[in-house]
């Protein structure tokens, strides 16, 4: 939803998705996700409000925003061209047996 989008307005847009003003449009994966008018603003109907991984990529900005300080690039031009999420690594799972003892 932040491609695209210049540095201050994306961290405008993700501070919005956490007050839950503005809603994180759902393309992919459709299933079982209510519907909500916001989704209007991108032409869909589905959308959600991801606090947690709003505030991380809100982070992540900040971070990237502060490297171009460092570099002495003009902050206020960055635009983001490229972003990706990539699924996380899967919990272990474990059943719990009796190992010869019995209550």
């Amino acid at each position: 939803a932040i491609k695209g989008m210049s540095l201050r307005t994306a961290q405008q847009y993700l501070e919005d998705v956490c007050e839950k003003k503005r809603c994180v449009p759902f393309r992919k994966y459709t299933g079982c996700i209510g519907r909500t008018p916001q989704a209007k603003e991108f032409k869909l109907s589905q959308g959600r409000w991801p606090v947690k991984s709003a505030k991380i990529l809100l982070g992540l900005l900040k971070n990237a925003e502060s490297n171009a300080e460092f570099k002495n690039l003009d902050t206020e031009n960055l635009t983001i061209t490229h972003i990706q999420v990539s699924m996380a690594q899967q919990g272990r799972r474990r059943t719990f047996r009796a190992h010869g003892r019995v209550n």
